[in-house]
């Protein structure tokens, strides 16, 4: 009788002893676990630098810029990047540099500064030269004679670091990506400013 016991204890916990073995199986091939938003901000940055090395190349086709140049030399050469970036870049639209999920990380991170201590004094800051409502579009040019806003130092640190010529501007509460170099608007998001 004792022997049947036995043999049925073990038959019993045969099951559990092969699940146990299976899941330390399964944590052991776990893959480490990534921040959310870091992911997020290699994905937009992925996007962002892809846009930079097609102006490179497109610039390198150009005549190279006089070393003293005039503001119409620059103005020329900036003129025509941006028709070279344009034609490139023919089938680019809003939210191709800010896919959602990018666009909802960067309303957190904006909206976390601006929910701070400092919050109201960087907003008003924001709306100074903020030119409000204006037509934009992506791939297009910067309207001429709008004011490019600054940006506090609060709100650029909570953002992902964009490499050389490309910088985040406020029109009305849109988040501009904007190339400098060639005064273009490479993408937009909307409602980037929480109320």
């Amino acid at each position: 009788m004792i022997t049947v016991r036995r043999i049925t204890v073990s038959l019993g916990l045969a099951p559990l002893l092969a699940a146990v073995s299976l899941l330390a199986g399964d944590i052991a091939q776990e893959k480490p676990r990534v921040n959310a938003d870091a992911a997020l901000s290699v994905e937009f940055l992925k996007g962002v630098q892809a846009y930079v090395e097609l102006h490179k190349k497109l610039e390198a086709t150009l005549p190279p810029r006089p070393e003293h140049a005039t503001p119409a030399e620059i103005g020329a050469h900036e003129q025509a990047l941006a028709k070279l970036i344009i034609s490139a870049r023919g089938r680019a639209k809003q939210g191709d540099l800010f896919p959602q999920k990018v666009r909802a990380y960067l309303r957190r991170q904006i909206g976390s500064v601006l929910r701070g201590p400092d919050g109201a004094v960087i907003r008003r800051s924001l709306m100074e030269d903020n030119p409000g409502k204006v037509q934009l579009r992506c791939n297009a040019r910067y309207p001429e004679g709008l004011p490019i806003t600054t940006m506090p130092a609060p709100v650029l640190s909570a953002l992902p670091k964009l490499p050389e010529h490309v910088e985040y501007r406020f029109v009305g509460d849109r988040l501009v990506l904007l190339d400098s170099h060639a005064g273009l608007v490479m993408d937009y998001m909307t409602d980037a400013l929480p109320q």
